[in-house]
């Protein structure tokens, strides 16, 4: 059983996810990292259990020799701006979008990009043997506090965008960092760009009071409201990591993730060009794709597996121009190959500087999409829906593909099932071109999902 899913090592604080494991999780990277390493660089967002965690992988790695630089409270992408920057390893301890029980660890690469799964083989192999070499009083390691890494992640975010094309704008955006890591930077680098900013949900705060860390359209009704109130041009919020944003255009109204990604990607691509995205890759991005003259390859779903082959089509010569998911995971790989929030912010801004956020928008509704999650409590459960969604796919007169789960194209729709691999969740996907029939799509799939199984939950 692999240890490291799609993003790292997620569970709940305290039961599936203890101190303990903790460290012995970085001692494990530690083992495999002291090869060409002995420094590594620990961030974590503000769960509440971020700073028990960060201790244990802090006492884990300095205990087998290796000096700890402690970055505090950092988004995701601000680590691995470091881990680049440093030319150091790094431990980032973050659950992402799960609720505020869960925490996790992910674990990034010298070149401030996730590691590949080989590398992350050997870890689990190390793990698995549990003998760490400690070190003594003379070649333990130290901690020592970096202060420096929020500012100068936003002076290279700065750096990095048309700051000129978005101050001329005079843009108003609202920013909603989910009480997240965000907190500390977003609101103050759309300032640096020239906007006026309003925030919610901008206090640090692990027990994420203001909404749920997922940037999904039912969690952002107060983003959605205070745009409205304030005639704000744009409003985006981040996840507990602020590797994603997920956008409310002027009106108020949501902007479907895979729209943001469509229009991001058709101002980016060019002829030849290669992009990635995973298998629930919506049909808007498909059609960007062949207007540009471009290709697209589809991986499993999961941050981890679209570095992985990002970095295989680079060595293969190809450009990739952009890569992610419509849930906001979006990657411009000539800038860095990792999921970034506000830079993809502040992209999208750069369009808004030309015209309306719902014009944007408006170029990508033909299609309409459904998610259903479903909630299961036993292994037996999860394997009761995974047959009944096995059996469904391989009856139907449908193009399947089973890259990651099974996925349904019936030509004027499509749908996907498959399990998640950070919580005890089967999600299901659906996207067609009316909203009755994305949610006819949906619904049948869930219907054989759950035809076996007594306890589930939906939402």
């Amino acid at each position: 059983m692999q240890v490291f899913g799609s993003s790292g090592v997620r569970g709940v604080a305290g039961d599936e996810l203890t101190p303990r494991y903790v460290l012995r999780v970085a001692q494990a990277a530690g083992a495999v990292w002291r090869e060409d390493h002995d420094r590594v660089a620990i961030a974590r967002d503000t769960r509440t259990t971020g700073r028990t965690f960060t201790n244990a992988a802090t006492a884990g790695l300095t205990g087998v020799g290796f000096d700890v630089d402690r970055l505090g409270v950092v988004p995701t992408p601000g680590l691995q701006a470091y881990c680049e920057r440093e030319g150091v390893p790094g431990v980032m301890i973050t659950a992402s979008h799960n609720p505020p029980a869960y925490n996790g660890v992910k674990l990034v690469g010298h070149g401030g990009v996730e590691l590949t799964r080989s590398t992350l083989d050997r870890i689990e192999t190390a793990l698995r043997e549990d003998d760490p070499a400690y070190a003594n009083w003379e070649t333990v390691g130290a901690d020592t506090a970096i202060e420096s890494a929020r500012r100068r992640y936003r002076e290279q975010l700065l750096a990095s965008v048309d700051r000129d094309k978005i101050a001329d704008a005079d843009l108003t955006v609202v920013v909603d960092p989910g009480h997240g890591a965000g907190s500390l930077t977003s609101p103050e680098l759309f300032r640096e760009l020239g906007c006026e900013v309003h925030t919610v949900n901008a206090q640090p705060d692990g027990r994420f009071p203001g909404r749920n860390p997922e940037p999904v359209a039912e969690n952002l009704a107060d983003l959605r409201a205070l745009v409205r109130s304030t005639d704000a041009d744009l409003g985006f919020a981040h996840d507990g990591d602020a590797d994603r944003a997920m956008f409310v255009d002027e009106t108020g109204t949501h902007v479907e993730g895979d729209a943001a990604l469509a229009a991001l990607a058709a101002a980016k691509l060019e002829a030849g060009d290669s992009v990635v995205s995973a298998v629930n890759a919506s049909q808007r991005l498909v059609d960007v794709v062949e207007d540009a003259g471009a290709s697209l390859s589809l991986t499993p779903i999961g941050s981890t597996y679209i570095v992985s082959r990002i970095r295989n089509l680079q060595t293969e010569g190809a450009h990739v121009a952009i890569a992610g998911e419509g849930n906001g995971g979006i990657l411009f790989p000539d800038y860095r190959i990792a999921r970034d929030g506000a830079f993809t912010a502040a992209k999208f801004l750069e369009l808004v500087a030309d015209r309306p956020a719902s014009d944007i928008a408006a170029a990508y509704d033909d299609y309409h999409n459904v998610r259903r999650n479903l909630h299961y409590e036993t292994e037996g459960e999860r394997e009761a829906m995974l047959d009944g969604i096995e059996s469904y796919a391989r009856e139907a007169t449908a193009d399947l593909d089973t890259t990651d789960g099974y996925r349904l194209d019936y030509g004027d729709g499509w749908v996907l099932a498959r399990p998640s691999g950070t919580e005890p969740v089967v999600r299901v996907y659906a996207e067609a071109r009316t909203p009755d029939r994305a949610a006819e799509l949906a619904e049948t799939m869930v219907d054989r999902a759950t035809r076996d199984v007594e306890t589930y939950t939906e939402e």
